[in-house]
């Protein structure tokens, strides 16, 4: 029996009488010319642990009470703002945006990767995806720019220290975010796979081709370029930030804050952002030239879902950036706890007493630390 004899379609199925499933591969049949078929198998869909679907949903509603909380912060407790305030808040927005997805995500993980919503919320789902995936990464990167402009240049002009300019520079991450979203959106949606309907899964097959190129396009403007950016942006700010002098206690303060939020920046990327664009990567080049190959394409899909939930979890550390770059921020969130009755001790009123000598002591750098920026 040639190609051509083969069913374009057959379904998995399980016999009645037995407990194991019997499996029949799916076929599906594309026509290159008029001498040649290739096939593609389709691998059955396999049920992901819904450990993944709790801890992903718990990661987004702390991330939505957090940036809730922190647009709040920004919004009504720091009236002053400058453009680091700006780019702040902006992406604490974006983070946001992804946060009411969680109890539709929940349902689609507790129904065996069935989605029940319709095609309009799969469509809307995809759009907030890709709203926040972008968006993140694209104001983390801008903060990691207009930080070490800041500071590496702080005697020099730039048009990052404009309000203006950084108000057009956040309309633009939008507009350019926005518009990727619609496209995906309006180039996906939901599709039937056997008895199931699907949403943004590696097994909607009519779709893969539309995944790869979309993949190819969006990798390395989207991911690479602004992470070799903010990657070279820290370095030189690591290095800018080890001369200063740590002989009085303010001086030490300043140096740990900046290395922290050195540090919690570089984990966000790496963390969160560079496993997503690598897995996805290698699911969509699996899933077009090895769909036969149905265990290695259930390690990858598994793989997957681990990396969405690692990605959704800069919801929760974009928070602590506000705190390590905004002194103005901390000061915010305190005064505010204090009103609900919570009060935080922090380093500075422990050592308040030691002395005021060291306020004005930090060699090379004058009052506008790195960790304040004046936001």
């Amino acid at each position: 029996m040639d190609a051509t004899d083969l069913p374009s379609t057959v379904s998995w199925t399980m016999p009645e009488d037995s407990t194991h499933v019997s499996i029949v591969p799916h076929w599906t049949r594309t026509e290159e010319d008029t001498n040649t078929t290739s096939i593609l198998v389709s691998c059955p869909m396999e049920p992901k642990h819904i450990s993944i679907a709790i801890v992903l949903c718990m990661i987004l509603l702390l991330g939505l009470l957090l940036n809730i909380f922190s647009v709040w912060v920004f919004m009504r407790r720091m009236p002053k703002w400058k453009p680091g305030t700006i780019l702040q808040f902006h992406l604490a927005v974006s983070d946001a945006a992804i946060c009411p997805l969680a109890p539709f995500i929940m349902v689609y993980f507790a129904k065996g990767g069935n989605w029940p919503f319709g095609n309009f919320m799969c469509r809307l789902k995809i759009a907030l995806l890709t709203t926040h995936f972008y968006g993140s990464i694209l104001f983390l990167t801008l903060i990691s720019v207009y930080r070490y402009v800041s500071v590496v240049y702080h005697r020099q002009d730039s048009r990052l220290k404009q309000k203006d300019f950084v108000k057009k520079l956040c309309a633009g991450v939008w507009l350019f975010v926005l518009v990727k979203g619609a496209v995906c959106a309006a180039l996906i949606g939901e599709s039937t796979v056997g008895n199931q309907t699907v949403c943004l899964n590696i097994h909607q097959t009519n779709n893969i081709n539309v995944y790869f190129a979309m993949n190819l396009i969006f990798f390395i403007p989207g991911f690479l370029v602004p992470f070799s950016i903010s990657l070279y942006c820290y370095i030189r700010l690591a290095r800018s930030v080890s001369t200063i002098n740590i002989c009085h206690q303010k001086g030490k303060r300043i140096k740990s804050k900046s290395y922290k939020m050195v540090a919690i920046c570089l984990v966000i990327f790496g963390l969160c952002f560079l496993p997503m664009n690598v897995v996805r990567t290698v699911v969509v080049v699996v899933k077009k030239y090895f769909s036969g190959n149905c265990d290695l394409l259930s390690k990858v899909e598994t793989a997957y879902y681990v990396s969405w939930v690692l990605s959704s979890a800069n919801c929760c550390l974009d928070p602590l950036i506000y705190c390590f770059s905004s002194e103005n921020f901390t000061k915010a969130v305190r005064s505010s706890l204090r009103k609900i009755g919570v009060r935080i001790q922090t380093p500075q009123e422990d050592s308040a007493g030691r002395g005021q000598q060291e306020n004005n002591v930090v060699a090379h750098y004058p009052t506008w630390d790195i960790t304040d920026e004046r936001t």
